[in-house]
């Protein structure tokens, strides 16, 4: 049985983002919800610079995320996330562990 996978999405929107990134970040994320395998998507905000969010994705397996990711990889998937953070994006993909 696939395992839940947990993607940590750190974004750090770049200081000349529009005053409706976070919207577009939403609108972005509407999507995602949409997508095979979807679990669940949360967003945090740092409370020292509210221009740093994280968005925490859990998905059924690492293949629906592999499928994800390989999606926003095309021109149909693409987004404008990466322009909204000046490229400033870290992808951490967690597994469960029993500790």
């Amino acid at each position: 049985m696939p395992m839940a996978i947990t993607s940590l999405l750190d974004i750090h929107l770049s200081p000349d983002a529009p005053a409706d990134a976070e919207e577009r970040v939403t609108s972005i994320l509407s999507q995602t919800r949409a997508r095979p395998g979807f679990v669940s998507a949360d967003v945090v905000r740092d409370v020292t610079d509210p221009r740093h969010l994280v968005v925490v994705e859990v998905w059924e397996s690492l293949e629906a995320d592999d499928a994800y990711r390989a999606w926003r990889a095309t021109p149909e998937g693409a987004s404008e996330l990466g322009e909204l953070a000046g490229g400033r994006i870290t992808l951490t993909r967690c597994e469960p562990t029993p500790i």
